[in-house]
């Protein structure tokens, strides 16, 4: 007769998760900067002065040291001279007038310029040794 055993073993089934990382080449990236250059012509008024002299003889005896003056935009110089009778005579009057010119200069300026290049290139799909 066959005995039926009390007892029944049913195996028992244990699943275990592991989590971990790897990395994985997955692309490359290069940055690069390129420089540019462009001309560019500047134009501007430019300003500067100028002097116009002008000698005005005259040749008459004055009492005293005439002063420099200005008479609008005009300087005048008084220039003298003592003569053997001891009296001052006024030469000549040396006229001086301020002129403001104006003129235009255009000048090409070389301009640069930096922009950033970034190349991608796919990657190895490989696994990544990582050392610790």
């Amino acid at each position: 007769m066959d005995e039926k055993p009390d007892r029944i073993a049913i195996p028992l089934v244990e699943e275990e998760l592991r989590v971990g990382r790897r990395e994985v080449e997955t692309g490359r990236v290069t940055v690069r900067t390129v420089s540019d250059e462009h001309t560019q012509y500047v134009s501007e008024d430019l300003q500067h002065s100028e002097a116009e002299v002008e000698r005005v003889f005259i040749d008459k005896e004055v009492g005293e040291l005439p002063q420099i003056r200005e008479e609008g935009d005009l300087l005048i110089v008084p220039v003298v001279e003592e003569r053997l009778v001891k009296r001052l005579f006024l030469v000549e009057e040396v006229r001086v007038r301020r002129k403001v010119v104006t003129e235009r200069l255009e000048q090409p300026v070389t301009l640069r310029s930096q922009r950033v290049v970034v190349d991608r290139q796919p990657g190895s799909g490989k696994t990544i040794e990582q050392e610790n």
